[in-house]
């Protein structure tokens, strides 16, 4: 075992070394380290074929050294890359199906043992199905057990067909032909079709071949929602996984030129991205859910904020435009409006519940994770079919766009293991009202119209996948295709199809409404560099700079909002803040009392006016902003902080004396007792003084702390009178 696990390392690495040289174009240098891979293979035809692109390769080679022009060039040499690609895949995964424990591998193995039923029988099998079970309907004896036989034979068809596809690597030009045939057939049933593209689109996940690609592009052209909407998701992760390579292959360019002359591929395309998105917010709704609805949320003092006695404000961290808001409301109505506005733009609210609901027999089956929801299904009909009032209501639930199909297979296995009379008395807690709410005709057709609309489709078929890749128990095996950074158009190949001002503004508010401040700055840069900028985006890039901390960038942005829309509150105010943060006390002050020629009682503003004042050591008129303050706001600690520290230093010791022991009988903190000690020192109260002090080291659990901002006031202990000899001496007496 540790041998094949060396083994299958080490064909891993190979491998991947020889497809960075093909992306890097270092062709030769791969086509060398490909003819040593291949040594041990007993495949004649991809020797042949590497043999094939050497001869190509060097003919080629020496024609350009001749200066011989050749316009087909470019063209053939993109070729001999792809060519060159597909064999390293190919034996690659040969290699691998010989060592590796990996269920694609074992089932690859075993088909070699028991070959795969074609394409082509599988179709005629499943087009046989709706007939077949109508005559086991109308048979005369046990109808229900001949039909749920023609149902299990259909399954059974379903998993070779999804299996034998999936682990199929290359499709032959007969694949190719019977797949489309397959996806166009009036025989097959939707669910079935719907399921082959979710096979495409794993089998391509393993090994990219260009045949379903683009067939891919084919099944997108589809009429029924549920098959194109799967193709688009298919061409979506692809393009994502091998944006590397697709350069190589011009017909790929081609079908998406063709595809952007109709302005709906774009729209739809930028829509499922943003939805691919939103799913990787899911780990972070979930704990949303589970932390943050409460009443009241715990606080920790930002102890650094505090220096020299005057605190630091918190609240540039959450201080939106109130322009870009809905009216204000309560911190719990908001939280609520949250979280249903979450359920309406399709978060995914429900992984949490359901993910626990992954262990029936029907989901060890993988086909099944990835077959939409059908009633008629062997372990589904069986307890669903008695068209009872509550077996209605959940045909309702079931019906409608509000759980996935993985989702919907859990929750009627697990009404499977409810008793009849439990769920009765489950349902009969239900309102008259509410009762006829989910019977009416009217309702239920909304509810199922609603579900058919592509863009419910396309989100509960991610909601669907992102459970198989979170969840399924060999997820390991396959590619993490939702987590990490996704930048669908930064991509080449989709530049001409989502590089669109309206677009980018979508996927950019997306970014900005879910904090991923340095996405959103990135996206509205690009709008700015298509369209130019207005106030509001550069208010918005300058508020996702401060976010992220870069105070300069933030500057730069509000600026430019300020020229577009000068004398703006907010943009004032936010230029203050960054100026103070950025140590520029001058400028800071400059447009804080921009802002308080509009709101002359604003508390902040006078507040931080007061503060960049005294940092520009200009304390008479910081007192008079801090009085003001006090004067203004009832009981206003932060206020008394700050006029004691301001009068500590214009050496009005009494006055200091007098808001310090206010502060401290209102709401101490370890610094109050520390400045109070500076105080009741260079008034001569020695014993006072230590006493102070020795209450602050009490409570400050962090002693170097503690040191630390006491050898920083020493130049004021100083100033105000201490000889700097004694400094050490009192700290000796503590």
């Amino acid at each position: 075992m540790a041998g094949n696990y060396y083994n299958e390392l080490q064909t891993n690495e190979q491998h991947q070394l020889i497809i960075h040289l093909i992306y890097n174009k270092r062709l030769k240098e791969a086509l060398a380290m490909l003819s040593q891979y291949l040594h041990d293979s007993a495949d004649w035809e991809m020797h042949q074929k590497l043999e094939q692109i050497q001869t190509s390769y060097s003919y080629m080679l020496q024609y350009m050294q001749q200066g011989v022009e050749d316009p087909a060039r470019k063209k053939l040499y993109l070729k001999l890359l792809a060519s060159a690609m597909e064999i390293a895949d190919q034996s690659h995964i040969d290699k691998l199906t010989s060592i590796s424990i990996d269920y694609y591998h074992i089932l690859r193995m075993g088909l070699r043992s028991f070959p795969f039923e074609s394409l082509k029988n599988c179709r005629l099998t499943l087009e046989a199905y709706i007939d077949n079970l109508a005559v086991a309907n109308i048979l005369p004896k046990t109808p229900n057990e001949e039909a749920n036989q023609v149902r299990k034979q259909h399954e059974e068809t379903l998993k070779k067909l999804f299996e034998g596809t999936w682990t199929n690597t290359f499709w032959s030009v007969e694949d190719e032909s019977e797949a489309a045939m397959f996806i166009n057939s009036k025989h097959i049933t939707t669910n079935d079709a719907s399921l082959f593209v979710s096979a495409v689109t794993l089998s391509l996940m393993e090994c990219f071949d260009i045949k379903k690609m683009m067939w891919l592009f084919d099944a997108y052209t589809h009429p029924i929602a549920q098959i194109n909407q799967r193709a688009l998701v298919g061409i979506m992760f692809i393009i994502h996984l091998y944006t590397d390579c697709l350069d190589f292959y011009p017909e790929i360019a081609a079908r998406l030129s063709l595809l952007n002359e109709n302005e709906t591929f774009g729209k739809e395309m930028n829509r499922a991205y943003i939805q691919w998105l939103r799913c990787q917010e899911t780990e972070k709704i979930d704990k949303k859910m589970r932390e943050e609805i409460i009443p009241e949320m715990l606080k920790k003092a930002n102890m650094r904020g505090f220096r020299y006695g005057i605190e630091e404000s918190e609240e540039e961290n959450d201080d939106q435009n109130p322009d870009w808001k809905n009216p204000k409301q309560s911190d719990l109505e908001n939280k609520l409006r949250e979280m249903s506005e979450l359920q309406i733009e399709g978060a995914d609210v429900y992984m949490s519940t359901f993910s626990q609901l992954k262990s029936y027999p029907f989901f060890k089956t993988l086909s099944n994770w990835f077959y939409p929801f059908d009633k008629q299904h062997s372990a589904i009909i069986k307890e669903f079919n008695d068209n009872n009032q509550d077996d209605s209501i959940i045909d309702l639930v079931l019906d409608s766009g509000f759980f996935c199909d993985s989702d919907k297979y859990s929750l009627c296995f697990t009404m499977m293991h409810i008793p009849k009379s439990q769920r009765e008395m489950m349902l009969s807690q239900l309102s008259e009202q509410q009762m006829e709410e989910f019977s009416d005709k009217h309702t239920g057709e909304s509810l199922k119209k609603a579900s058919q609309q592509p863009e419910i489709i396309c989100n509960q078929y991610l909601h669907s996948l992102y459970r198989f890749f979170k969840v399924y128990p060999r997820k390991r095996e396959f590619p993490p295709i939702f987590d990490g950074y996704v930048s669908l158009h930064k991509y080449p190949v989709l530049r001409e199809t989502l590089l669109k001002p309206e677009y980018l503004m979508q996927l950019g508010n997306y970014y900005f409404s879910k904090e991923h401040p340095k996405e959103a700055a990135e996206v509205y840069m690009e709008v700015i560099g298509l369209v130019g900028g207005n106030a509001d985006l550069f208010q918005k890039i300058g508020y996702c700079r401060q976010k992220e901390k870069n105070y300069d960038l933030a500057i730069d942005a509000y600026l430019k909002a300020d020229m577009i829309k000068p004398d703006n509150v907010w943009t004032n105010r936010h230029l203050g803040t960054c100026y103070r943060l950025t140590r520029a006390y001058a400028k800071a002050t400059e447009y804080y009392r921009k802002v308080e020629a509009v709101q002359p009682e604003n508390h902040s503003i006078l507040f931080h006016i007061g503060s960049c004042l005294a940092e520009l050591q200009r304390y008479e008129e910081a007192l008079n902003y801090f009085f003001k303050l006090d004067f203004i706001e009832t009981n206003c600690v932060r206020a008394w902080r700050a006029i004691a520290w301001c009068s500590f230093v214009e050496g009005k010791h009494k006055q200091a004396i007098k808001y310090y022991e206010k502060a401290i009988e209102k709401s101490p903190l370890w610094q109050d007792f520390l400045n109070a000690g500076h105080v009741f020192w260079c008034m001569g109260k020695i014993n006072k003084a230590i006493e102070m002090y020795s209450e602050a080291k009490t409570l400050c659990a962090n002693q170097p702390l503690f040191l630390e901002l006491f050898h920083e006031n020493r130049v004021q202990l100083v100033k105000q009178g201490v000889n700097e000899d004694d400094i050490p001496l009192m700290l000796d007496l503590l």
